[in-house]
């Protein structure tokens, strides 16, 4: 075994996948697993761990590995991390947790995701998940949003004896989880065994509760509900606001993923929510929402082109999705940027005109800025677009509760512990950060947790 090079992963072959939508990535076999893990250096001051959101006890979840104790090595990770069959398939740990490794500076970093993968895998297919409930302490928290950050807001209480009750307005439970990212990056059935587990832990779901909608704080209240915590997510999609942009075969990326994912729209007619794409596709973007689109547009069989104003290097998606994608026939065209889409004349969309750009000075982040070249402008012909240059936070909640605090970009306003200026009111997620990583989302959540408890604690010691 080389100990600088990982043991390479098992994953479909680009000619097969994009005729299906099974999961790319294969894993690790037991054997292959124990290998990798044997690379692992067991660093005394393991920067890796400080390079996890979460603390996820990477040296130990991997040292349990090598020893063939799978079970024990799932819930090393459990101990800090909720949802790990998940965040080994979807954090980027490459800039995270990898980026940290030591093993990296000389040879390739460990496969920390893979292998986290692998271990909750492993337990998913040979182990039932069994609970000791701990002993109630009868209080009630209301959590709006069943994604990520909802999900290990809901385990940190529920481990501590509170009632907790999730509310999801959606039919399916698991936000962007389910919506937003594709099958074949995180099969479904990994998104509800994860939900399954949290329902053994006590926690009760409420499906098709839209809040600000079906119902408010003051309903919460009467259910006496002691806290809340609001983890609705970032799911007004954002438009480039240009001419044209109202025309029939342009979607945003979170109408045709949410379509797709959660409706089931590849599987037409057997599902009836059909979606219409022309051989021809252009995609706007450069982010993992970019590459989870196109590589969706490819699969239903269109010729598929990323159009992007920076080059490949600045893109801020996952460089696995970046090669994925071109390794599926997905074209990235570098500095080029929307100005006007044009329809013809039954009102569909059948081009795009661009404008070519160039790279300027990196700003105080690093990244670099971009302008136009003047007079470079072409028309770029396509069937459809997508648009997918981000998501607002949801506007939904401010209706909910119009005296609740946001900050100019229309997220919630939160103190150092994610208390908003309503008392027992939290918040976190992406409501909170704007789009962000699964990871720093269930971050969000478990800190949300502990806030919870002390907050109530105090209150309960104020009422003696």
């Amino acid at each position: 075994m080389d100990a600088f090079k990982r043991v390479p992963v098992q994953e479909q072959s680009p000619d097969e996948r994009i005729k299906n939508f099974d999961e790319v990535c294969l894993g690790y076999s037991e054997d292959e697993a124990i290998l990798e893990a044997q690379r692992c250096l067991q660093c005394k001051n393991a920067p890796c761990v400080k390079g996890c959101p979460v603390e996820v006890k990477i040296p130990e979840f991997i040292s349990l590995i090598r020893e063939r104790k799978f079970k024990e090595g799932y819930f090393k990770i459990l101990e800090t991390n909720l949802l790990p069959a998940i965040c080994g398939r979807v954090c980027p740990q490459e800039t995270q947790c990898e980026q940290n490794c030591v093993r990296g500076i000389k040879g390739e970093p460990i496969a920390i995701g893979k292998l986290e993968r692998f271990v909750a895998d492993w337990f998913r297919q040979n182990c039932e998940f069994e609970f000791e409930l701990p002993e109630p302490n009868n209080r009630k928290v209301a959590i709006i949003g069943s994604g990520p950050a909802g999900l290990s807001c809901a385990s940190g209480l529920a481990k501590l004896g509170y009632k907790v009750t999730v509310f999801e307005a959606f039919h399916k439970l698991g936000g962007v989880l389910y919506y937003g990212i594709p099958e074949f990056r995180l099969p479904k059935e990994v998104v509800e065994w994860e939900i399954e587990n949290l329902k053994k832990m006590g926690v009760e779901f409420r499906i098709n509760m839209v809040f600000g909608k079906t119902f408010d704080l003051n309903d919460l209240k009467d259910e006496d509900f002691e806290a809340v915590f609001i983890s609705s997510g970032a799911g007004l999609p954002s438009f480039l606001n240009i001419e044209g942009e109202l025309l029939n075969g342009i979607y945003s990326a979170n109408e045709f993923l949410t379509r797709i994912n959660l409706m089931k729209a590849y599987k037409f007619p057997e599902y009836d929510t059909p979606i219409k794409l022309g051989k021809k596709v252009g995609v706007i973007g450069g982010g993992n929402v970019a590459m989870d689109a196109a590589r969706v547009a490819r699969r239903l069989g269109a010729e598929v082109y990323i159009l992007y104003r920076r080059t490949e290097a600045e893109m801020p998606a996952r460089k696995e999705e970046i090669m994925h994608a071109k390794e599926e026939g997905i074209e990235i065209i570098e500095l080029v940027s929307p100005v006007r889409f044009i329809g013809d004349e039954n009102g569909h969309v059948k081009a795009l005109e661009l404008v070519k750009m160039q790279l300027t000075e990196p700003d105080k982040s690093g990244r670099c800025g971009v302008k136009p070249i003047e007079g470079s402008n072409f028309v770029f012909e396509a069937d459809n677009f997508i648009v997918a240059i981000g998501q607002s936070p949801n506007p939904l909640v401010k209706k909910a509760i119009p005296e609740l605090e946001l900050n100019p970009n229309g997220s919630i306003k939160v103190d150092q512990n994610l208390m908003t200026n309503i008392e027992g009111v939290f918040a976190g997620g992406d409501i909170v950060t704007g789009a962000a990583t699964v990871i720093l989302a269930m971050a969000m959540g478990k800190k949300a947790a502990q806030s919870i408890d002390n907050y109530l604690k105090m209150k309960n010691k104020e009422r003696k």
